[in-house]
């Protein structure tokens, strides 16, 4: 067995868990009503001062949202309108949002084209590793279990497309998982928290760095 390969008991875990997040994302979406992206675009317009017109940041810690997958970036506008997930910038920006516009604004970014980013060489390969591998002696699971091997996640249970995310995005967000801080992983029983909770700064920004030259 490889050195990177996942004890059974974590696949198996992993594999759960997995499971669960497709259950609790895709049944939902077999009675509701699809967004509408042309509709989107015109609910989107206080969304392009930080996320572009097509959903692509020109600001280095802001995330690439063009591309992204439908289903996460409506539950993640909910939570943050909602009061779930508290992000000082979004304060105000989704309170007048019906659950329907929040629908059409998630169909239209996830209709444009994703961003293709440039990793750095420096711990190129640490970051490949764990993305690709995991972290066998720490029980950290292979990020391509839920994101997929290029990044794009999973579209049915509404795992993120993390592919070309800027690497200052990607290394605030793992830290404010590990810190608990980020608390938006509920529906697949805080396991982004827990993986981030066993990775050092050094880890996740390598694996940050991989991912932002992934696609």
């Amino acid at each position: 067995m490889g050195r990177y390969c996942l004890s059974k008991a974590l696949i198996f875990r992993v594999f759960c868990i997995l499971s669960l997040g497709w259950i609790g994302f895709t049944q939902p979406i077999l009675g509701e009503e699809a967004g509408n992206p042309a509709a989107g675009e015109g609910k989107a317009t206080a969304c392009v001062a930080c996320h572009g017109n097509d959903g692509t940041s020109t600001i280095p810690d802001y995330p690439h949202i063009g591309g992204q997958n439908a289903k996460y970036l409506e539950t993640q506008m909910r939570q943050m309108r909602d009061g779930e997930r508290d992000i000082p910038l979004m304060a105000g920006q989704l309170d007048s949002m019906t659950d329907q516009d929040l629908k059409d604004i998630a169909a239209f970014y996830a209709s444009q084209p994703g961003k293709i980013g440039q990793a750095s060489p420096e711990n190129l390969e640490l970051g490949e590793r764990i993305y690709r591998g995991g972290i066998l002696d720490k029980n950290v699971a292979a990020c391509t279990a839920c994101h997929a091997p290029n990044g794009n996640g999973n579209t049915l249970a509404g795992f993120p497309r993390i592919s070309g995310q800027p690497i200052g995005y990607t290394i605030a967000q793992l830290k404010s998982y590990r810190e608990e801080e980020r608390t938006s992983d509920e529906y697949v029983s805080g396991m982004m928290r827990d993986i981030a909770a066993r990775l050092t700064d050094n880890e996740i920004e390598a694996v940050a760095n991989y991912i932002q030259g992934l696609y």
